[in-house]
């Protein structure tokens, strides 16, 4: 009785955490009270990750995989509720099976308007409500579609995923099937990460995604394209530390579904040191991404970037003096330097990941690399970190989930308190990540992270044995 009660509290955890989630998606929550539960959301899940590192060992993964099965079906519960990326998803994947190039046409262009309905374009009673998640379009109109009038933002991969989800789904079906899809990818995820910490003796550290609030709010509720990436990203740093080619592939369906994945090109080449074995990597990567692209270039008239470049301007990635990015830069810097100042910074992080990491982790370089310029670039978007989610639950360094929460609590409370709010979350989590590396490296802490040597890269020869002879 004793030995499975761990495993009862981690289970009345998970209920906890779950009936919060439903609460909040299908409540509709917004403001304080949607920060305040999500912060709740967290708190649970903490706590039952904690638990699970006492339940005993056969129990562990039955209780983690129900657990990410309840988290995530929460997601379903309700039409997305803090984005409406998904509307737009739904838009491309129907304009594309039009025979239409998605890069060609913004949602309001006239020439599309043989492809509106009800729900992605309401009657004028319905804008008349002036509802939080429509655009006006004008004459009385409006949609649910986010900028509609700017062409989409979004790669070929993406694109190849949103019109394969509409031509499975049944007509009438609206935000379900991107959410049901979403939530397949997310457990896929679960899966693939239960199976590769398996191998390494402990699968508890699957928990730290499978159990993740971010999960179902983000990969599920609102249905970001972002799982997709997570998930390619993922099988690539599993196989290709023994399977270049095939890594790169991978990888570069990642970077072709969205362009954050390119970060784990430096964890991806670890320890690599010859040329061929650099190579073998990099060029199925642009490859892909190239092969991806080439039919949209065919098809489309105009750029097949899209709105890529206004999306960066409009985010302030290309003025460090608007809005919140590089906010913690900017407190030590000048603005004008925020931009020189993370070029540098990634440049070294890259390198240093490239030349000293572990070939046999490419997960852990690629973290790295992911999570520093997190901090340095300090996003708005909270769906953002699901990759950094994942590695962190490949890697086990949890102390870097805070900067997942910092990149949630921009998004949502710097409507409330200001960039003030996200600037401390991320203050928050630096200090998070520098404390839990020091804890590891602390000598007299050798069940964290005992200190090693360098591993030897996978493509260079082992040093030559030399045969000691004793005479009698």
């Amino acid at each position: 009785m004793i030995r499975h009660r761990p495993a009862a509290v981690a289970a009345l955890l998970l209920a906890a955490l779950t009936a919060l989630l439903v609460v909040l998606l299908h409540g509709n929550a917004r403001g304080a009270g949607l920060l305040a539960g999500y912060a709740g959301a967290w708190a649970l899940f903490a706590a039952a990750v904690a638990v699970l590192r006492r339940v005993p060992g056969r129990s562990v993964v039955p209780l983690l995989v129900a657990g990410a099965i309840a988290v995530t079906a929460t997601g379903l519960t309700a039409a997305p509720a803090t984005s409406t990326d998904s509307y737009r998803y739904a838009w491309d994947g129907r304009v594309q099976a039009s025979g239409v190039s998605p890069y060609d046409h913004a949602p309001d262009d006239p020439a599309l308007a043989g492809l509106r309905d009800g729900w992605l374009f309401p009657d004028a009673a319905t804008c008349a409500r002036n509802e939080t998640d429509l655009a006006p379009l004008g004459d009385g109109r409006c949609t649910r579609i986010n900028r509609p009038a700017v062409h989409t933002v979004y790669p070929p991969t993406a694109e190849v995923w949103f019109l394969l989800v509409h031509a499975l789904s049944p007509d009438g079906v609206r935000h379900k099937a991107l959410q049901t899809a979403a939530a397949l990818l997310a457990l896929a995820v679960t899966g693939l990460l239960v199976v590769m910490t398996r191998r390494r003796g402990d699968p508890r550290g699957a928990a730290l995604w499978a159990w993740c609030p971010a999960v179902p709010v983000e990969a599920v509720n609102n249905a970001h394209v972002d799982v997709l990436a997570v998930l390619l990203s993922v099988a690539a740093l599993a196989v290709v530390a023994r399977r270049r080619v095939t890594g790169g592939v991978l990888l570069g369906l990642a970077v072709a579904t969205k362009m954050l994945p390119a970060l784990l090109v430096p964890g991806a080449l670890s320890g690599a040191r010859r040329p061929r074995t650099i190579l073998a990597a990099l060029v199925p990567v642009t490859v892909t991404v190239g092969a991806l692209y080439l039919p949209y270039v065919l098809l489309s008239r105009g750029s097949v970037l899209g709105y890529l470049g206004g999306y960066a301007r409009e985010e302030g990635y290309d003025d460090a003096g608007a809005g919140g990015r590089y906010a913690l830069l900017r407190l030590v810097l000048p603005d004008a330097w925020a931009v020189p100042a993370v070029a540098l910074v990634m440049t070294v992080v890259a390198l240093a990941v490239w030349w000293r990491g572990d070939p046999e982790r490419p997960w852990r370089g690629a973290l790295v690399t992911t999570g520093t310029a997190f901090l340095l670039l300090t996003p708005g978007y909270s769906w953002y970190a699901l990759l950094l989610v994942a590695l962190v639950a490949l890697d086990g360094r949890w102390e870097w989930l805070g900067v997942a929460l910092a990149g949630a609590t921009a998004y949502l409370a710097v409507p409330l308190a200001g960039y003030g709010a996200a600037t401390t979350a991320y203050g928050i989590a630096t200090a998070a990540v520098c404390a839990g590396r020091w804890a590891r490296r602390r000598p007299d802490r050798p069940g964290l992270d005992p200190a090693r040597p360098r591993p030897r890269p996978r493509d260079e020869p082992a040093a030559p044995i030399t045969e000691t002879r004793h005479h009698a």
